[in-house]
């Protein structure tokens, strides 16, 4: 599976391909189905890499999305490769809310992105909540330590994955728990989806429909590839 570096030489997005696509489309639907589309609602991207999910969803919603990284190559890159009404991408770090200018957010979202913070996510929650609207919502997608792929890319192969010293996969019960102790309301966590990025496209269909008969058994679920988080300010 190819991945994409950063200027600091670590992987952090998936090269394009069939399942890679696929995967992505679902993710952002998946986003979307949780958000109030009638209202006039405003999006943040964390960690939105090269822009495609916040082009996604720019295009599937018509809402007005602003896609965020630390790495300047990826923003670059996203603001070449995307333009929509309402979608921009810029430099910014959430942690550093006083960059906003007062800005804040009806959803702030994320595909693989809380694992790389897994050290600090009791200050990262506070800084979301800081960011969020009344009423508003975090969407994050992150990757299941009780998944075998995940077990050994996190335990077993950092150095060959290229990981960031600080990342690592979690399981429900840690991110719930954190969650709770930043004070968010309606929290939920699921284990979700067997989809692997980067497999032959002749294993797409077959993984989405396994996996759709797997996350209805509870003991067999555990091992999906994710974990769907959201939860209201």
């Amino acid at each position: 599976m190819k991945n994409v570096k950063d200027d600091r030489g670590f992987n952090q997005v998936w090269a394009e391909s069939e399942s890679t696509r696929i995967r992505a489309e679902r993710r952002c639907d998946y986003m979307l189905s949780l958000m109030d589309l009638k209202s006039d609602i405003s999006i943040m991207e964390i960690g939105c890499g090269v822009g495609t999910n916040a082009h996604l969803m720019a295009m599937k919603s018509g809402k007005k999305i602003l896609g965020t990284d630390l790495c300047v190559p990826f923003i670059e890159e996203a603001k070449k490769k995307f333009v929509l009404p309402g979608l921009r991408y810029e430099v910014l770090d959430f942690n550093k809310a006083a960059d906003f200018k007062g800005e804040t957010f009806n959803y702030i979202i994320g595909n693989g992105i809380l694992h790389h913070l897994y050290h600090h996510l009791d200050e990262v929650f506070i800084n979301m909540m800081r960011l969020l609207k009344a009423g508003g919502k975090i969407i994050f997608l992150e990757p299941n330590i009780y998944n075998p792929y995940c077990a050994v890319i996190f335990n077993f192969a950092r150095k060959w994955a290229h990981l960031e010293p600080d990342e690592m996969a979690f399981s429900k019960s840690f991110i719930t728990n954190k969650l709770k102790k930043a004070g968010f309301k309606n929290i939920s966590v699921e284990y979700k989806d067997f989809l692997l990025p980067g497999i032959p496209p002749m294993l797409v269909q077959p993984s989405i429909h396994i996996g759709n008969v797997i996350e209805k058994i509870p003991i067999m679920k555990m091992v999906s590839q994710s974990i769907y988080i959201s939860a209201e300010r």
